[in-house]
């Protein structure tokens, strides 16, 4: 006997829309441009408001992305500038990578990989774990290399925490991160993010070249600054926006892009809503904005760098921007009010 199945209409309808479904886009050798923004859902002559007031303030280069395609991009797109802080997601990346293939524990403590510096560790500090770091909770302040002034004024000297408790954006936790790195991988750090990153996800122009270690008294562990263009930082923008999946490959393992860009702290203390691991985190409700003056979902996260570098990944909108100013001229700088403003205008140039 032949059994018969009622197929319902709603069946029909999402089978006939899945096969219906056009393939995700990544860029090739270089980058799809729409025709014209109204191709990707936004309007142009919006965007031309983004762009004029761009113009009136030190922005040197703006890439917006959407559907795997550029909607619009303006200014020096293709000059590499300095990355300055933006380098702190990067290495959160590569930790995903050789933490999901077991060469890294999250959990091991300072004292056991026996990381130290000049002025010394004590027992409570050599018990915060890479998580700990991760976070930027490590409770550790001592001299670190690369700090601003703000992160001086703001380092809580004299306080005495235990590891994982309080929450402070501290260049001590992320130089060590590197050095951490360096040591369980035995891999450079520039020539992990072009191996493991660039390679796979077809960056046109880094290379391990555009990286440097900063070294000096304040501290044993360097910092690890390096120049990108911004449509080659457009791309790690839409390797996170993925999932860290490119074109068939899982780059960054799924679930560490989602740990790591998800909120974990309290950002007050900064003027922003929150925090992840080496990620600035938007969350509703928060005493502060992601951004002044423009509102974006919650579950977006950028990675920013001193002077107004951006890189901004709002999954809700399928949508990265990246922001960048030529800081190799003193005193050229966006401030956060200024790169929100232009934010809003661009977030408002989408058709709804």
């Amino acid at each position: 006997m032949i059994k018969t199945y009622r197929v319902y209409p709603v069946v029909l309808l999402c089978l006939a829309l899945a096969c219906c479904k056009s393939p995700e886009r990544y860029p090739g050798e270089s980058w799809e441009k729409a025709l014209a923004p109204e191709d990707l859902g936004f309007s142009s002559r919006l965007l031309s408001k983004a762009r004029d007031y761009s113009d009136s303030i030190n922005t040197a280069a703006v890439v917006i992305v959407s559907d795997g395609a550029i909607v619009d991009e303006w200014g020096e797109v293709s000059e590499k500038f300095m990355t300055h802080s933006i380098r702190k997601s990067f290495l959160s990346a590569l930790y995903g990578i050789y933490v999901e293939d077991g060469t890294i524990d999250p959990d091991i403590t300072l004292g056991e990989l026996g990381i130290d510096d000049r002025s010394g560790l004590d027992s409570l500090e050599l018990s915060a774990t890479i998580r700990d770091l991760l976070k930027s909770r490590s409770g550790i302040y001592h001299d670190a290399l690369y700090e601003s002034q703000r992160m001086k004024d703001l380092k809580p000297t004299g306080l005495v925490v235990r590891p994982g408790t309080f929450w402070y954006y501290n260049n001590w936790d992320f130089n060590a991160l590197g050095t951490i790195f360096t040591g369980l991988t035995g891999k450079d750090i520039f020539e992990a993010i072009e191996r493991d990153i660039a390679l796979p996800i077809g960056m046109e122009q880094f290379s391990a070249g555009d990286g440097w270690y900063v070294t000096g008294e304040e501290s044993i562990h360097p910092a690890y600054p390096f120049a990108i263009d911004a449509r080659d930082m457009a791309r790690f923008g839409l390797l996170m926006l993925k999932g860290g999946h490119w074109d068939g490959n899982q780059v960054v393992p799924s679930d560490w892009v989602f740990e790591s860009t998800r909120y974990h702290s309290d950002a007050t203390l900064y003027e922003c809503d929150g925090y992840g691991y080496m990620w600035w985190v938007a969350r509703d409700f928060n005493k502060y904005q992601h951004y002044p003056g423009v509102e974006i979902p919650g579950g977006s996260y950028s990675a920013r760098g001193a002077g107004g570098h951006h890189m901004l990944v709002i999954p809700d909108y399928d949508l990265v921007v990246v922001h960048r100013v030529n800081t190799y001229e003193s005193g050229n700088t966006v401030s956060d009010e200024e790169f929100g403003r232009l934010l809003k205008l661009i977030i408002d140039a989408r058709i709804h």
